[in-house]
């Protein structure tokens, strides 16, 4: 804002902050973390298998993972074997749908996978995606 005084100066004064770049930016952010937040699954690092058929994840489950030491989590949560039926049905979170993607890493044992998928039919869970990765196709 200009002032012009009695001599003729002319003063300028910062008497305002303008808000409205600011409020661009946040709302930017908001969109970026608000479409990135469903694409994170899981921050457990999982090497899953690469298969030719792949469904994209179209909704929200609990994640199942095992990871190369074959420690086992439930979202990213740490968790017994044999504790894991009623951590599920803790945060199920839809009672009437009961299904889980488990994710496991390539190096897993079959039998500790088997063992897992043997404690989630226990549980009731009778839906169980395994997580996979699509094959990178050879360039021709």
């Amino acid at each position: 804002m200009a002032v012009t005084t009695r001599e003729g100066k002319t003063q300028t004064t910062l008497a305002e902050i303008n808000m409205i770049p600011f409020i661009d930016i946040v709302l930017v952010l908001l969109i970026i973390f608000m479409v990135t937040a469903p694409v994170i699954q899981s921050g457990i690092e999982v090497n899953v298998p690469k298969t030719q058929v792949v469904r994209e994840i179209a909704e929200e489950k609990l994640v199942v993972s095992i990871d190369k030491e074959q420690r086992l989590y439930l979202q990213n949560d740490p968790v017994n074997v044999n504790e894991l039926a009623d951590k599920i049905h803790e945060k199920l979170l839809d009672p009437t749908r009961q299904s889980v993607y488990l994710r496991a890493d390539e190096s897993v044992p079959f039998g500790t996978f088997a063992t897992v998928l043997d404690r989630l039919k226990l549980a009731g869970i009778e839906n169980v995606s395994i997580v996979t990765q699509p094959l990178e196709k050879s360039r021709k």
